[in-house]
């Protein structure tokens, strides 16, 4: 099992919860090489410094570690990044942001997928948020991949689902992270007001999840409600956003 932004935050939590619920071999992704490997020495698993854009560096993590460990069954694409603000910010923030929350996913799944599908079996796990269903104010980068994210999701279970491919889309809304602890930003203005869980809460819902072999996990399942009014009068929800916004710091 590998886990991608798994040095802090959600990806921390999934790694833990797959190691207390006895997987055999975690695999600890991230970036940052000192706390990625506290929390593979913690749980007992391997710490990999990866920067999941990097597509020659994915092959290798996917090809070393199936030579050492055997065939990776799970591959939970975690890391993500936002940025502020909106169609004003250069080509330079948007590009990192989609490398980041869409093509990352993109590139696991081109070299994980055809090896599944020849095997009969793997799973993809596909961390987006409810701005992927919804929006989230504040952050046009982060709303706008994020919904690239589950859209890639839904592609991939669509296509591959019937060889034996199975994909899960994780979609929390508030989670006490490095990402929201910031004041007076809207977008985590935003989630502060719809409340904010740990994650660990979200480690669980995943657990729950990948056993029910759910496609949308929904740690917070007021999402679904979300979703469907969305769904059901576009017009009237975005009007209330809007009045969301302006009730906000920062809007």
């Amino acid at each position: 099992m590998v886990v991608t932004g798994a040095a802090s935050g959600i990806g921390r939590a999934i790694a833990r919860r797959l190691a207390a619920d006895g997987a055999a071999r975690v695999v600890v992704a991230d970036r940052e090489p000192d706390a990625t490997a506290a929390v593979a020495a913690e749980i007992g698993g391997r710490a990999e410094v990866l920067d999941v854009t990097d597509e020659p560096a994915v092959i290798d993590l996917i090809e070393r570690t199936e030579a050492e460990a055997g065939s990776i069954e799970l591959w939970c694409g975690n890391a993500g990044i936002g940025a502020n603000g909106g169609v004003e910010l250069g080509d330079e923030i948007w590009n990192d942001v989609w490398n980041v929350n869409v093509m990352a996913h993109v590139i696991a799944a081109r070299h994980l997928v055809p090896r599944w599908v020849e095997r009969g079996s793997g799973h993809l796990l596909i961390t987006a948020s409810a701005a992927g269903l919804l929006t989230n104010l504040g952050t046009a980068p982060y709303a706008v991949t994020k919904h690239g994210a589950v859209a890639l999701a839904e592609w991939v279970s669509i296509t591959h689902g019937d060889a034996g491919v199975r994909v899960s889309c994780l979609c929390p809304q508030g989670v006490r992270t490095p990402m929201t602890e910031a004041d007076g930003e809207l977008a985590v203005e935003v989630v502060k007001a719809m409340g904010m869980i740990e994650p660990e809460a979200v480690a669980d819902a995943v657990a729950e999840g990948l056993a029910d072999d759910r496609f949308l996990i929904l740690p917070h399942p007021e999402v679904a409600t979300f979703e469907q009014r969305r769904a059901g009068d576009r017009e009237r929800w975005l009007a209330g956003m809007r009045e969301l916004q302006a009730s906000l710091p920062g809007g």
